[in-house]
């Protein structure tokens, strides 16, 4: 432990360095060409990194990481969103919406119980809840891709209003 906070000085600072280093894997190659096309796959290829870590959600969300994978994937994902039209505004709060949506879907996916457990079900009753209970299918564990996939159309769509 003495060398790590020898070469890392901060708890903060430890965390930062993982949560970059999460996001090493992501890879570049391969991009599609049509500008909203590549930010949705950018935001897929982040999504999937952060997948592949135990709680890599939860770690990226909780730091402020201004380090080299970090700023390459923002960089990726904020040239796909000015090449789209988007002015450079739009393009920088695109590109926090697209992030915050990637990393709240995902630390809740991280999160989520076995698909066997009926907690939800249980807890929505016809009474005190009757909107949720019409939704319950659509709130299963199983179909957090698709949920991805609107969620990340939803706000992608509204990019060039």
């Amino acid at each position: 432990m003495n060398t790590v906070l020898w070469h890392v000085k901060t708890r903060a600072r430890m965390l930062e360095l993982m949560a970059d280093a999460v996001l090493s894997g992501i890879d570049y190659d391969g991009l599609p060409g049509a500008p909203l096309e590549r930010a949705a796959e950018l935001a897929g290829r982040y999504r999937r990194a952060l997948l592949s870590h135990r709680d890599g959600a939860a770690l990226v969300t909780g730091t402020y990481s201004a380090e080299p994978h970090t700023l390459r994937y923002a960089d990726c994902l904020v040239e796909a969103l000015l090449d789209a039209g988007a002015d450079e505004r739009r393009a920088a709060w695109t590109a926090w919406t697209v992030t915050y949506f990637v990393l709240g879907l995902t630390q809740e996916e991280q999160a989520a119980p076995e698909k066997s457990d009926d907690r939800l079900a249980r807890a929505v009753d016809t009474t005190g809840h009757p909107a949720l209970r019409r939704v319950l299918p659509h709130l299963t564990p199983e179909n957090f891709d698709q949920r991805f996939t609107f969620g990340l159309r939803s706000v992608l769509s509204g990019l060039l209003v």
